[in-house]
């Protein structure tokens, strides 16, 4: 029978599924399929898969022969399983994985190639190794908080954040920058919380300052001196608080704004706030995308970082140097946007934001 010598020459290569059929087995599944027998007894007739039938089948319909057409450039050296499998399984279920770890997944299914050759399929579809945001951990509690300052805010008018006194503390590095970390991700995914480091506040630096700003400039810079207590935070808005406001012609019905951290909220604290007549603004945890002093401290870490400072004092100087430097129009323009982050939250579900 003809198709026991199809069976018998191609008997040795039946376990080899990457291995081509010959011409002789694609032009003997031509035949028998214009005999009328179906894909499904043309398999079983030359016993190769039914897939492999209807693939030469289609190919000869389109093209008109079973000859090998030629292939555009060299064949991939990672099969479309294994490529399905770094986006689908690994990349994207998993995106601080690093490129090291998705070598050794290809190598372990027996595809040995080189880095560059992983990350070509995942940069395809637009997966791209970025530096992971560092972030606040979220809890549902944090969440449901900071939508309802959102919404509850969202509808205010321009000139009542303009009336708003921000402020917050940071820490300034000597030397150096956090390490970074890389995540796969996609465009306009940064924020996501896979693709973000929860941190804890004031994690590392040499000097702590305290600042404060309006839509009408930056306000006092003040170094902190030893650790934060309720005690040392309620000398600095002795010292501070009104001065700036006053400097800032923000008037006597201003607001303040502060985090919610223990020693902003302590008994003693609030009482300072009520005897002084100074509005407190309800502040949600775990929100410093919310506060637009975030990004001035980003301009003065990038300000001072660019002038090398080679001691702590050197550092506190160009902190407060950078600092009065810092021009009205961006304190301005980042009050004037103020609306945008509060929609980002909404949007995000209380989640975090680009901000």
């Amino acid at each position: 029978m003809a198709s026991e010598v199809v069976q018998e020459n191609i008997g040795s290569n039946n376990t080899m599924k990457s291995k081509e059929h010959t011409r002789q087995v694609r032009d003997k599944v031509i035949e028998i399929f214009k005999a009328g027998l179906g894909y499904k007894k043309i398999s079983q007739a030359l016993n190769i898969p039914r897939s492999t039938v209807q693939a030469i089948i289609q190919k000869w319909k389109e093209y008109g022969t079973t000859v090998n057409l030629p292939r555009q450039g060299r064949p991939p050296k990672l099969t479309g399983r294994t490529r399905r499998a770094l986006i689908s399984q690994e990349a994207a279920k998993r995106p601080m994985v690093t490129l090291d770890k998705l070598q050794r997944s290809t190598a372990q299914v027996g595809e040995s190639v080189h880095r560059t050759t992983i990350s070509r399929p995942l940069h395809k579809v637009g997966l791209y190794g970025r530096v992971a945001r560092r972030k606040p951990l979220l809890a549902e509690n944090h969440k449901k908080s900071r939508l309802q300052f959102a919404t509850s805010h969202v509808g205010d008018t321009a000139n009542m954040w303009k009336k708003v006194l921000w402020s917050d503390e940071t820490k300034m590095e000597l030397f150096g920058q956090n390490a970074k970390r890389y995540v796969w991700r996609k465009t306009n995914t940064a924020h996501h919380s896979e693709h973000t480091i929860p941190t804890v506040k004031y994690g590392g630096g040499s000097i702590m300052l305290w600042g404060c700003f309006s839509s009408a400039g930056t306000g006092k810079l003040v170094r902190v001196d030893g650790k934060m207590d309720g005690a040392k935070y309620r000398a600095i808005l002795e010292e501070n608080l009104l001065e700036s406001a006053k400097d800032l012609r923000l008037g006597r019905r201003f607001t303040f704004q502060q985090d919610n951290h223990p020693k902003h909220k302590a008994r003693a604290t609030m009482e300072w706030f009520k005897t002084k007549h100074i509005h407190v603004l309800e502040w949600p945890s775990q929100s410093p995308d919310l506060n637009p002093i975030e990004n001035l401290w980003q301009d003065l870490k990038t300000a001072v970082h660019k002038r090398c400072p080679s001691n702590l004092t050197e550092l506190e100087l160009f902190c407060k140097e950078e600092w009065a430097r810092i021009s009205v129009s961006r304190c301005a323009k980042l009050v004037e946007t103020y609306p945008k982050r509060l929609a980002a939250v909404i949007a995000a579900k209380g989640g975090s934001t680009k901000y």
